[in-house]
């Protein structure tokens, strides 16, 4: 992936919800594990709440209109080592996903699409 491809990016909604949670939260992090189920799934957290290390990799910090700080983007580097060609859409919608992440009682949840692109 070139350095002009952004790693992550975030659908319209999804910076919306963002918006929200940090009014409420305060700064926030994403943190996207190799886990199963909603380990999956980017979860959001107050800013440095979920603490990273050596096995996780920065891949963004996004830029969200009307929030004066970045949102990081992390994910465990051997989930990293697969979706390392990719573009991941931060997107949302309707449902309930882990009580971890702070969108849970917003009756959203946070997921991943990704689109290949070239190395």
């Amino acid at each position: 992936m070139d350095d002009e491809t952004p790693r992550v990016e975030l659908t319209p909604q999804a910076a919306d919800l963002l918006r929200r949670l940090r009014a409420v939260h305060g700064p926030l992090m994403f943190h996207q594990s190799g886990g199963c189920c909603d380990g999956s799934a980017p979860m959001c957290y107050p800013d440095g709440e979920f603490r990273t290390g050596s096995s996780d990799v920065l891949l963004a910090e996004l830029v969200v209109e009307g929030v004066d700080e970045p949102v990081t983007f992390w994910m465990s580097r051997s989930q990293y080592a697969v979706w390392c060609h990719t573009r991941l859409i931060v997107d949302v919608v309707p449902g309930r996903g882990s009580g971890f992440s702070l969108e849970a009682p917003e009756g959203m949840r946070f997921l991943t699409r990704s689109r290949v692109v070239d190395a």
